[in-house]
């Protein structure tokens, strides 16, 4: 209970501090148990002491009272007894006859009623001891009923007590200076909690300052993993690969942010230049009229190059929802091949489609997707190649794209899906595209819950489309 007060009263406090009054209220909670149980322990000590004592005294009385048959041997009583309780200055006895008569006392001895009323044997001494305060002193005592032989005052009842003002004493101050002592050592214990909080949260510590440091100057620092214990060492390798997706994440935005730079630079700068010369003197109409024309095309590129970037960009933050509907992946690459087959001509690629497969998902994305792959395949086959489109339905429904050609380098091939990236760094004219393609497909493939994979090999570049909703 304790420990739960202070942490819902430590929730807002630094974890140091937080911790330290934690380390303080267990010690406080150990110690006071250690001390109730110590002192329990010494005032147990004391009673069986007294209680070994006041037992030995009434075993002495009872053999005294065993010894007497007539009521002539009564007045031998006093001086036994008397001689019994020499040396014991605390000490001090009666015998009460049944009827109340008191055989023997010792004087100025007082024995309270409720002493008196709980007689019982000795062998069951220990739960008929009561204690008592007659001015400043305090008594322990014991009271047992005894047969003897004379029948007429048969039983009568001994009651002894003794002095243990001194053991209270002695309590008092082993509990004033046990409770010091149990203060002091609550009070070292939050000390060296505190100490050892400090010491234990440096990892924390670096990892602030790393955290507090970071900029994007700096984002290749870590967390040195070998110094950092078990318990954090989750929570910093987390923190390493956050480091390094945020390092990887800038590096390609700022190359994301370069190439759009390059790609609208050398459309616009040929629509500037263009218009500069045109206007630089008087033209015919069908001059004007050809500027405009060749203004259309730089211009549709430029549109389309921010189409292609705006739906990147919902494709980042989740807003490409596809629709579902049957998508006959046979009928609809077809219609694709047809539509492609004027470009593979010109290029003298042939085009061959194999196999058949259904999915659902949004026929015109899917479409769009598994365009790109091929247009890609067509621009990148060698002369005289074939570009081999393969739908696989066993196991789920995949679609294979193989072209013959230049191979992809095996460190160019996790990029091949990067926005604006060619495996050929040096940039080409606009008829080989902004590098958008594949990066497009590859979002409308996530949005499919599918993938797409890249491998090159042998002359042979292949990219396959994983499909998760086939339809049997």
């Amino acid at each position: 209970m304790c420990l739960m007060l202070v942490m819902v009263m430590t929730r807002r406090l630094s974890i140091t501090l937080r911790l330290t009054l934690l380390f303080g209220a267990t010690s406080v909670i150990v110690l006071l148990a250690l001390g109730y149980l110590i002192t329990q322990a010494v005032e147990h000590h004391f009673e069986e002491q007294d209680l070994d004592i006041l037992v030995g005294k009434i075993e002495l009385a009872q053999h005294a009272l065993s010894d007497i048959t007539s009521r002539a041997e009564l007045d031998g009583l006093s001086r036994q007894l008397n001689n019994a309780l020499i040396g014991h200055s605390g000490l001090s006895m009666m015998v009460l006859e049944p009827s109340g008569q008191i055989l023997f006392k010792t004087p100025n001895a007082f024995f309270p009623p409720a002493l008196l009323s709980l007689t019982g044997t000795t062998e069951h001494a220990s739960t008929g001891l009561v204690v008592w305060n007659q001015g400043e002193h305090m008594f322990r005592g014991l009271a047992v009923a005894m047969p003897i032989a004379l029948a007429d005052i048969s039983p009568v009842t001994v009651a002894v007590a003794t002095n243990i003002s001194h053991h209270a004493e002695l309590l008092s101050t082993f509990n004033a200076t046990l409770w010091w002592v149990i203060a002091l050592a609550a009070l070292l214990s939050a000390a060296l909690g505190w100490v050892a909080t400090r010491f234990g949260l440096t990892p924390l510590r670096d990892i602030a300052r790393i955290s507090r440091e970071t900029s994007i100057d700096r984002l290749s620092d870590r967390i040195q993993l070998n110094s950092i214990p078990i318990e954090l060492k989750e929570t910093a390798t987390e923190f390493n690969d956050m480091l390094a997706r945020l390092e990887d994440s800038f590096r390609r935005l700022t190359d994301f942010a370069s190439d759009i730079a390059h790609e609208l630079r050398t459309p616009i700068s040929n629509l500037m230049t263009q218009t500069h010369v045109t206007l630089a003197q008087a033209r015919t109409i069908d001059d004007y009229r050809e500027v405009l024309f060749s203004n259309v095309e730089e211009l549709d590129r430029l549109a389309r190059m921010v189409s292609d970037m705006l739906f990147l960009a919902k494709a980042d933050h989740g807003l490409i929802i596809p629709s579902l509907e049957t998508v006959d992946l046979a009928r609809e690459l077809t219609e694709l091949i047809e539509f492609y087959g004027i470009a593979a001509q010109e290029r003298d690629v042939t085009l061959q489609l194999s196999g058949s497969g259904v999915v659902m998902g949004d026929r015109a994305m899917l479409r769009r997707a598994m365009g790109n792959v091929l247009s890609n395949a067509i621009r990148h086959s060698q002369p005289g190649g074939i570009v081999h489109v393969i739908i696989d339905g066993h196991d789920g429904v995949s679609v294979r794209v193989e072209n013959s050609g230049a191979e992809i380098a095996p460190d160019q091939l996790p990029r091949v899906f990067d926005r604006f990236y060619r495996a050929d760094p040096s940039r080409h004219a606009a008829s080989e595209g902004a590098g958008l393609g594949l990066a497009i497909s590859q979002s409308i493939i996530h949005a499919h819950d599918g993938n797409i994979q890249a491998s090159s090999s042998n002359g042979i570049t292949r990219f396959t489309i994983l499909f998760s909703s086939a339809v049997n």
